[in-house]
């Protein structure tokens, strides 16, 4: 009923020429997916600038390396500087977390356009890189936002899913999903998106069958032991 409403509102616009309501569908889509990309361009833009103003913080750093605590005292002149012209945007705090992430991730080809500052800050608070890798595969797979980002960490699904025991084989299917999705051909994006929601849900049926079978094994190893 529904389509049969939008189509005919469709025909009524175009003067008599009847539009299907999937066409309607993915014109709106090439559209809404260009909007979307205008914004991550620009909101990766900001992230390349808090790169780069890492990198040269660290590098005025070096000059004064020997003096204790140089790098605190050069960052909260910085801020002191800059807050008269830009305001409190640019504080000891933000420039801190500049330079965090120059350290976290000194190689600028290896940032990833799809995230966000917010999701930048969250992982480089994390210090173990196996497990900042896996929520940077995982959030590239699920197109997580910032927020849910965030819920993930929080809920400790890393160390969850670590009952398993095998830390590699955690990421590995993280990576395997990955690259499944990327190896996906370009076409229709009602049947790529299909196509990947399936691969999702494989893979996570995958893992979930996986963990399972490990926490049954120990689970019965124990056991076995206490036995003895």
């Amino acid at each position: 009923m529904k389509q049969k409403t939008e189509s005919r509102a469709l025909q009524k616009a175009g003067g008599g020429i009847e539009i299907s309501t999937s066409f309607y569908n993915d014109v709106k889509g090439i559209i809404k997916d260009a909007r979307a990309e205008a914004v991550r361009s620009v909101d990766f833009q900001r992230v390349l600038m808090y790169w780069k103003l890492g990198e040269r913080i660290f590098v005025e750093e070096q000059k004064g390396e020997k003096r204790a605590k140089y790098g605190e005292f050069l960052i909260k002149s910085l801020a002191e500087a800059m807050k008269s012209e830009f305001g409190s945007g640019f504080s000891y705090r933000q420039l801190a977390f500049c330079r965090q992430f120059y350290h976290t991730y000194p190689i600028v080809n290896a940032l990833r356009s799809q995230f966000s500052w917010t999701q930048y800050r969250l992982l480089i608070r994390i210090e173990d890189t196996h497990k900042r890798e896996y929520y940077e595969l995982e959030t590239l797979n699920n197109h997580w936002t910032g927020r849910e980002m965030e819920r993930q960490i929080n809920s400790m699904l890393y160390e969850r899913l670590l009952l398993s025991n095998d830390k590699e084989a955690v990421l590995a299917v993280a990576r395997k999903q990955r690259l499944l999705i990327e190896k996906l051909p370009d076409e229709n994006p009602t049947v790529r998106l299909k196509t990947t929601r399936w691969l999702k849900l494989r893979c996570q049926r995958i893992t979930l069958t996986y963990l399972q079978a490990n926490i049954n094994f120990i689970y019965l190893r124990k056991k076995i032991y206490s036995m003895r």
